[in-house]
């Protein structure tokens, strides 16, 4: 009995003491919570290690410092104008200018009914208004040597424009030409019917495009979230010109817009022109399509379209994330950049330092390729998110890719380690870095996209210093609680015979470990 008791002694001692360590190890991040924005008086004139006492359970290393050359980059100067808009803009040398309008407003903010409203109606903004024909507008935009276009996503609608800098103020009055005085000429309407159901069939042949639809379909399904961006085609051939104009009155309203500015600008010269231009727009949402953004529910399922007379199989796994702004969101930013992506094109990719990437690039019992081409996606949105992987296959390799996607989420969960933590946080600092260097779109975008969500731009600084927070035992703490026996949601369309069950895939989100 003795014996026994020691024996026993010895193996639940180390258990309590790992369990009281545990217990005390303070979390970095406040879990379940939203950031709280550090002002930038705090950040610079305060110290950046003062925002991140206020923003996080746990400050970053005494010993950390900011590269002085973040803190020399040029600010984002913003102004609110007296009806609501919000103007940004960020001052860079060159010749070129981009300027965009963007709108909170996108498929979730329509009803089943209105759904594919968004989206119609950012084709009809370019058919013309009550100034110009829409031969008149295209002649101009020609002239200019502008690039004009517009894009809808479920939570936002931008409109932009590249130009030189003495035609900045003539862009942003086409820009308030097209948003506020359309025509939606009737005839106008029926021409872009047709349009837009040939580009739904266009789309339909993308397997990439089907397959995320599908995912959002299945994963929210009771939400509007789970809509399409193009709508029904029922939707598209009924679409009027009152159903358009009910919609601009429900959503396009000055507090919920931000024009933006990034290149050789001046900040008032610009807030003084969108103050002439968009002087007009209305501040309070009105008409019959105005809804309450309802919240996001996600629902454990799959969606399976079988053809076995195609090549591939198409297949996303995916699992609920965090919202933009939540405190865990720079950690699976992280763990995206740890699970990284692949072509079959580049075969070095068999000695990633993703173990995901590598066992689907090569790396594996079988020497060769498992997938045709991987992509981690951390798709997130201002209540939500879906974090998962998208590959394509032959159906005999479909069971093993599955099971080391399936595996790397536990891997994450439980293995991840300081270096790989450490080299994924570089990469994505070089990802954000050159993105932002290739073009003033993509800062003017990127400009946008956080004062919409954030109500504020973050400098790169503390961009940087969010990610740097970052370390393997959070990376851990947030596998676990968004991957560690939790349900998902499973797109797969093509040859999916070999794809299992959900029950196995659901089986599979949890390990056994001593």
């Amino acid at each position: 009995k003795i014996s026994t008791m020691s024996c026993a002694g010895k193996v639940v001692a180390p258990l309590l003491r790992r369990a009281q360590r545990l217990a005390i190890v303070p979390k970095r991040f406040a879990s379940g919570s939203t950031i709280v924005n550090p002002s930038e008086a705090d950040l610079y004139a305060g110290g950046l290690l003062t925002g991140f006492r206020k923003a996080y359970c746990g400050p970053l290393p005494p010993s950390y410092h900011v590269d002085q050359a973040l803190m020399q980059l040029p600010p984002t100067k913003v102004t609110t104008l007296a009806n609501g808009m919000r103007v940004a803009t960020e001052t860079t040398p060159g010749e070129s200018v981009a300027v965009g309008v963007f709108i909170k407003s996108g498929s979730r903010y329509e009803t089943d009914e209105s759904n594919g409203s968004a989206h119609f109606l950012e084709h009809m903004f370019f058919k013309g208004s009550k100034n110009r024909s829409q031969g008149q507008l295209e002649k101009k935009v020609e002239q200019m040597g502008c690039r004009l276009n517009a894009y809808t996503s479920r939570e936002q609608t931008v409109y932009y424009a590249n130009v030189l800098k003495k035609d900045v103020g003539e862009s942003l009055g086409i820009l308030s030409d097209m948003l506020l005085h359309s025509t939606f000429d009737p005839s106008a309407i029926e021409r872009e019917k047709r349009t837009i159901l040939q580009e739904m069939e266009e789309v339909e042949k993308v397997e990439e495009e089907v397959v995320f639809d599908n995912l959002h379909y299945t994963a929210y399904q009771t939400s509007p979230l789970g809509r399409t961006i193009l709508g029904t085609e029922d939707n598209i051939k009924n679409m009027t010109r009152d159903l358009i104009v009910n919609y601009i009155q429900a959503n396009y309203v000055a507090p919920r817009m931000v024009v933006v500015a990034a290149g050789p600008v001046e900040h008032e010269e610009i807030v003084a022109m969108v103050d002439k231009f968009f002087a007009a727009t209305p501040t309070t949402p009105t008409g019959p399509c105005v809804v309450d953004l309802q919240p996001a529910y996600f629902t454990g399922s799959d969606i399976r379209v079988r053809d076995d007379e195609m090549a591939l199989a198409h297949i996303a796994t995916a699992f609920e994330t965090v919202d933009l702004t939540h405190a865990d969101s720079p950690a699976t930013m992280v763990m995206q950049a740890m699970l990284g992506s692949f072509d079959a094109q580049y075969p070095s990719a068999i000695h990633s330092s993703s173990n995901m990437i590598s066992v689907l690039a090569g790396d594996n019992p079988r020497g060769f390729p498992l997938v045709q081409s991987a992509m981690t996606f951390n798709t997130q949105y201002s209540d939500t998110g879906l974090f998962g992987v998208y590959y394509t296959a032959e159906m005999d390799n479909v069971m093993e890719a599955q099971w080391a996607v399936m595996r790397e989420f536990q891997r994450l969960a439980h293995n991840a380690s300081d270096e790989s933590v450490e080299m994924a946080k570089m990469q994505l600092k070089s990802t954000i870095v050159g993105q932002l260097d290739s073009s003033l779109s993509q800062v003017c975008e990127d400009i946008g996209r956080q004062m919409l969500n954030y109500g504020r731009r973050l400098s790169l600084a503390e961009m940087f210093a969010r990610i740097d927070a970052v370390d393997a035992p959070t990376v851990r703490r947030v596998a676990t609680q968004l991957f560690n026996d939790k349900c998902l949601a499973v797109s797969a369309k093509g040859n999916t015979s070999g794809l299992p069950d959900y029950n196995w895939l659901r089986r599979h989100t949890w390990s056994i470990r001593y």
